[in-house]
This record gives structure tokens, sequence and C-alpha cells, in this order.
């Protein structure tokens, strides 16, 4: 992952206020919160191309899963017991 860039931001303390209870109800620091916000307007403005997000832990479904080599595809979807 590259490095962030730091810079100052002075923000009005209404917006500084309003930006902390957000990011406390996301569970996210404000530091999170601003640039996941910047970065949301900024791709709906079309200047950042969409990128996967980094929280995947699967691999996408239409790549094969290398780890499980003892499931065959010719074998039937196992049903659902009730």
């Amino acid at each position: 992952m590259a490095e962030s860039k730091r810079f100052l931001l002075r923000l009005d303390p209404r917006l500084f206020e309003a930006l902390r209870r957000w990011a406390q109800d996301d569970l996210r620091s404000i530091n999170a919160q601003i640039e996941y916000i910047l970065t949301e307007q900024v791709r709906k403005a079309g200047r950042l191309p969409h990128q996967p997000r980094r929280q995947r832990t699967e691999p996408p479904s239409d790549q094969p899963d290398d780890d499980d080599d003892s499931i065959d595809s010719e074998e039937p979807a196992a049903t659902s017991r009730r």
C-alpha cells in the first residue's frame, strides 16, 4: 500500500463536530471518515477510477479458488434439510 500524504486541514468547528459524530456512528476515525467522504465524492465526479475495496478477503467468484481442490463440478449441489 502506498504511503498516505499528510497535510494540515483547517475546518469550521461545527463541521468538525458533525464529522466527528458521523465517524463515531460509522465506527471510523475522523481521518478515515474524511478520506471516505472525499473518495466517494471524487469517484462520483468521475475523477478517480473505481478500485476494489481493501477489505475483500474472498477471491472474486469468477475465479477458481485454488485452496479447495476437493470440489468436483460434476457433483450435484447439496440440498438443505428442513
